[in-house]
């Protein structure tokens, strides 16, 4: 009995006051049971939600490097008027201005907008495509975050937090429900272009959560899983023994160090690689795909074809059950630029290509999700770090603005065709504070979707009862349908 691990004690003690303590803290509530005896052994086990789930599914589209929302979605005929003057101060007040260039004067780019659907929804000529889905969007255009830099933000917008060290997004929802596929990760990250996304794995890690829950990427190519193919020395029985002895060691090991969640995390690995042998070659393969398919993601066009292979691919990931799929935006890797949408300077030859590399893509992921009716259980969001302000930067691009931006969701049960809070004349900051939203509401939203209360997903944690939105944060209900 010396011996014995706290999670084996609990098990054995079925309902015990340990057990009647933590199941306070498990999604869902309720006392322990034999399913979740089992969790406690395979914590990848599906769980239920707190409440009926409106979403299976959420794939979060972040365009990296802050693209400026005032030239795609947020048209501002004041900040046109004002081009080229001074900003009144009155705009100013209440934010700390960068101190890379200063306040520059008003800048309205080159743009042409146009009104779409029945909602009336303002669009520029660079998302022509994204446009014709008007009617399928809810636009927050009274986004706040905080924006030092582009890898604090990042890392805030993927965990809620402005140092590494918190789980993900993605990884609480792992961690909360379980997967629907074991075959496949319940968490998968895509990104395209020829390097990792800004800020690397840290914005797909489990945080303080068991190692069991972080994101698994997906690399750009026709093999987006490195070493996943079984070499061709080793026959499948062969490999089944290794396997099976090495789980045997492994164990020995578990029960000796039960709190060591990346031996544990690593033993799944093993396990769930061998199972993928089979079954991720197949997700992410496109060759059965039809040529039309295929072009309506753009794939018949070099700008196109990174990034709309890896949303076809996130619609493949839908279909067979992953619960959350994080695309980023690279690099365009089109004439040796490789730049993001970081437009410091030359914003309009910068926006003009990362704009045509993800227009039509993401046009042709809501068409084809509706097609195949999988729209209505699946929730996509357009995200960015922060935007971009209204008064220019080097003559030619635009500084970084947390105090008032776009971000948008669709499908998934959002209030399609409507718009929630709105910026300043000038598109910098705001309008109506009361209707801010902040990094932390936009995950209490998703959750939502998911079925999960934010304030009743929590994990011990040193002491403190940790949940995904820290300190506060809430479901904008006026997106919900």
């Amino acid at each position: 009995m010396k011996n014995q691990s706290r999670r084996e004690f609990l098990l054995k003690a079925g309902l015990g006051a340990g057990a009647f303590g933590l199941s306070g803290l498990l999604p869902g509530g309720g006392v322990i049971s034999s399913a979740f005896a089992a969790d406690l052994i395979d914590p990848l086990t599906p769980k239920q939600p707190h409440f009926p789930a409106k979403v299976k599914s959420v794939i979060w589209l972040h365009m990296d490097g802050a693209p400026s929302t005032l030239d795609l979605y947020d048209y501002k005929p004041g900040l046109i008027k004002l081009a080229g003057q001074e900003v009144p101060s009155s705009f100013l007040k209440g934010i700390k201005t960068s101190t890379q260039g200063g306040v520059g004067k008003l800048f309205a780019s080159n743009r042409t907008w146009k009104q779409y659907g029945q909602s009336g929804a303002w669009f520029s000529d660079l998302v022509p495509n994204i446009a014709e889905h008007a009617d399928k969007i809810a636009f927050v255009k009274s986004s706040v975050t905080v924006g030092a830099t582009h890898d604090i933000s990042i890392l805030k917008l993927n965990t809620g937090g402005l140092n590494p060290g918190r789980p993900s997004l993605g990884a609480w929802i792992q961690y909360a429900l379980g997967t629907a596929n074991p075959d496949l990760p319940a968490y998968v990250v895509l990104y395209n272009g020829k390097r990792e996304p800004t800020g690397g794995s840290v914005n797909w890690s489990s945080g303080f959560l068991p190692a069991v829950y972080q994101g698994t990427a997906f690399r750009p190519g026709e093999s987006p899983i490195l070493h996943l193919d079984r070499p061709g020395t080793i026959a499948v029985g062969q490999q089944t023994e290794n396997l099976s002895l090495l789980k045997q060691l492994n164990g020995i090991i578990d029960a000796q160090y039960p709190e060591d969640t990346e031996l544990q995390a690593r033993v799944r690995a093993y396990e769930l690689a061998a199972r993928m042998q089979e079954t991720a070659p197949e997700a992410v393969d496109l060759s059965k795909e039809t040529q039309a398919t295929k072009d309506s993601y753009g794939l018949n066009d070099e700008i196109t074809k990174g990034y709309g292979t890896s949303l076809l691919r996130a619609r493949r990931l839908v279909e067979r059950g992953v619960r959350f799929i994080q695309v980023v935006s690279g690099p365009t890797d089109v004439n040796g630029d490789s730049r993001n949408w970081d437009a410091h300077q030359n914003l309009e030859e910068n926006h003009g290509k990362h704009a045509r590399a993800v227009d039509k893509p993401i046009a042709g992921l809501l068409a084809d999700l509706q097609a195949r009716g999988l729209l209505d259980s699946t929730l996509v969001v357009w995200t960015s770090e922060f935007a971009r302000t209204s008064y220019g930067q080097s003559g030619t691009g635009r500084d970084h603005n947390p105090w008032g931006y776009t971000q948008w969701m669709a499908g998934g049960g959002v209030k399609a065709g409507t718009t929630y809070g709105a910026t300043d004349e000038i598109g910098l900051q705001v309008a109506d504070k009361n209707l801010a939203v902040d990094t932390y509401d936009i995950h209490a939203t998703v959750l939502n979707q998911l079925g999960l209360d934010h304030l009743k997903l929590i994990y011990p944690y040193q002491g403190r009862s940790e949940r995904p939105t820290v300190v506060y944060g809430k479901v904008v209900k006026e997106l919900i349908a």
